[in-house]
């Protein structure tokens, strides 16, 4: 009982004030409940904040998703975009073409091609020297007899185009240039077993009737089109493509016989076209884009230089600052038309990325505003819009590769499918399967069962 009574009694202390010294700890939680209760005075109504921030959050997510929509249809259409940015060069080259045929004296067009493709000769070569590309003249083994073929056919288009261009009106000689995507479409189908949908064979189409709606061909309008925009008939081009515009002739009288043989030489010419952009295909990335380039380039000076010698062609020399920046010019961006357009051809089917050369009349007529202050008529303006259209449209309606990889995985059986992700994530991981003794390698596109005895780190 001693011990029970000297136990000492259980006091519980409350503290007789509220506010405490700065070395008590429970000062900070008395600070911070002070500042939230400020705080909460300051907000705005609770239910007007949540809507902004539900707002908010919906419009960040609506902007992801579209940025993620616009990303993938670029990657999509990559070669489709890489041969429009290749138009816009060889628009801006027929820009500086016209201008510099302003210059006195005007420069011969044979000179003028082996100047150019001598500034593209060379950008191409001291480019594959410097980063080591192997076989920078000649090409790699085994396709340089394509590589020729893809020179030999892109000289015959350009010649082709150049020689009707002495006989006939621009607007003639366009549309009959622009037969080269069609065609094209079809080689690849039938050459190279390339996909060529019915929808693309109708976009094509109706850029080809865009075309004749912006040329205006005499032999479809007589001179309707051409008084049509000025009340008279107008005996000067209405727009320029690849700097071509500068072999017109003003001579008014052309037998039928000449404009006969520059109809066939313009169709030789559309068969080189179709022949060059066939055979870009043929190789593929076997070739760097630039060995392309300099296969076409090659032949261009060759026949150029040698037309000059035997026409005895009259040379003429830069004698002002002027002409040396536009020729120099000339040379620059027909070398990146002709680099943009081998890439895109290189990763896209022929049928569809000739699409986007459609394009390039919409440039042209687009820099006639801008540099030459040539209003559009209504009819090219209706053309415009159904080349663009046609080409939006066979952008966006490309089936996206990475969905389709994903659909056609689904559709594997189900006593297959835990097979195949097994193999399939032991080859991301770095893994070799041995089957039958032998190791081999794992490709995405591994369909079916396979029987395998063990599996090793590679």
């Amino acid at each position: 009982m001693a011990s029970a009574a000297s136990r000492t009694p259980y006091n519980a202390s409350t503290p007789d004030r509220t506010h405490f010294g700065s070395d008590i700890p429970l000062a900070r939680l008395d600070d911070a409940l002070a500042n939230t209760a400020w705080k909460a005075s300051e907000q705005p109504n609770e239910t007007t904040s949540n809507a902004t921030i539900s707002f908010r959050s919906k419009l960040s997510s609506r902007w992801k998703s579209f940025r993620s929509q616009c990303v993938d249809t670029c990657r999509n259409n990559t070669g489709l975009l890489l041969v429009a940015a290749s138009q816009l060069f060889g628009s801006m080259m027929s820009v500086l073409v016209k201008k510099l045929n302003s210059v006195d004296p005007p420069v011969p067009p044979l000179e003028l091609i082996c100047v150019r493709m001598t500034i593209t000769w060379a950008c191409c070569v001291t480019y594959m020297v410097i980063t080591k590309v192997p076989d920078p003249v000649l090409g790699p083994k085994g396709i340089r007899l394509l590589l020729a073929f893809r020179g030999i056919f892109g000289f015959a288009g350009l010649f082709g185009s150049y020689y009707s261009l002495q006989y006939l009106s621009l607007s003639d000689a366009t549309v009959l240039q622009f037969l080269a995507p069609m065609s094209t479409a079809v080689a690849g189908a039938l050459v190279l077993k390339e996909d060529f949908k019915r929808s693309q064979a109708v976009a094509s189409l109706c850029s080809l009737v865009g075309v004749i709606l912006i040329a205006r061909p005499t032999f479809l309008f007589g001179h309707f089109g051409r008084a049509s925009s000025g009340g008279k008939a107008d005996p000067e081009p209405d727009v320029i493509l690849d700097g071509r515009s500068m072999l017109i002739t003003r001579e008014l009288t052309v037998t039928p016989a000449q404009r006969l043989g520059a109809v066939g030489i313009a169709l030789l010419g559309v068969m080189g076209s179709t022949g060059a952009y066939t055979t870009i295909r043929a190789i593929g990335k076997r070739a760097h884009p630039m060995h392309n380039v300099v296969a076409f380039s090659t032949q261009c000076v060759f026949m150029s230089s040698l037309a000059m010698l035997i026409l005895r062609t009259h040379i003429v020399l830069p004698t002002r600052l002027d002409w040396i920046a536009m020729l120099l010019g000339i040379g620059f961006c027909g070398f990146w038309g002709q680099i943009l357009m081998t890439m895109g051809l290189q990763r896209e089917a022929a049928g569809r990325v000739t699409m986007a050369v459609y394009v390039q009349i919409i440039f042209a007529t687009i820099n006639d505003l801008i540099f030459f202050h040539s209003t559009p008529s209504l009819l090219s303006i209706i053309g415009t819009a159904i080349i663009m259209t046609s080409a939006i449209y066979v952008a966006v309606t490309k089936e996206n590769t990475g969905k389709h990889k994903r659909s056609r995985s689904m559709a594997v059986p189900m006593e297959d499918s835990t097979l195949e992700e097994g193999l399939l994530a032991n080859q991301e991981e770095g893994f070799e399967v041995q089957t039958n003794g032998e190791t081999v390698e794992l490709d995405d596109g591994l369909e079916g069962e396979a029987q395998h005895d063990g599996i090793k780190p590679s």
